[in-house]
């Protein structure tokens, strides 16, 4: 997957790993964060278990379509390090939501839907990003001096790395 980049997402205040890839224009989603995030599963490996159990289920009921597309994609876990994990888009993840009886799966739906709404705004209007970035670093306290200069670094180090890119000295 090219010009995809990992982001932690979080739905009411738990971590939920997220690959945005570009060129499809789509997030793809930890399936074990999600069935973490459903089930109430505190560990990685208690989510783990479920979701292959789940994935076992499903193969005996004929849903093979839903998971002969998802993913795997190696994603950083808790330890730093990036281990291959089954991924899905927000379709695959709506249809595996229907398969988890949870009371948050609603909200899930609403979250994953306004996820998805501000990731094509950003795509139309790049600027957002931006401003979205800036409110960020607003909300973690930083100086809006410390805001310039960091948005100007960004900037500067972007035409630096097109310039090598341009003249073939990068790759």
């Amino acid at each position: 997957m090219e010009n995809a980049s990992q982001k932690i997402k979080l739905f009411e205040d738990q971590p939920v790993r997220a690959v945005w890839d570009e060129g499809a224009q789509k997030y793809y989603f930890s399936i074990v964060d999600i069935v973490s995030v459903l089930t109430d599963q505190d560990t990685q490996r208690g989510a783990s278990t479920y979701w292959a159990v789940l994935k076992k289920r499903l193969k005996n009921e004929g849903a093979n379509q839903l998971l002969t597309n998802c993913r795997q994609l190696k994603l950083e876990a808790a330890d730093g390090k990036r281990y291959k994990t089954d991924v899905a888009d927000t379709e695959q993840v709506l249809r595996l939501i229907q398969s988890i009886p949870s009371p948050k799966a609603e909200s899930f739906k609403l979250w994953l839907a306004k996820m998805g709404s501000a990731a094509l705004d950003e795509a139309v209007d790049p600027e957002l990003s931006i401003d979205k970035a800036i409110m960020n670093y607003r909300r973690l306290g930083h100086s809006e001096c410390w805001i310039n200069q960091r948005i100007k670094s960004i900037e500067v180090r972007k035409a630096l790395t097109d310039q090598w890119d341009e003249s073939g000295q990068t790759g």
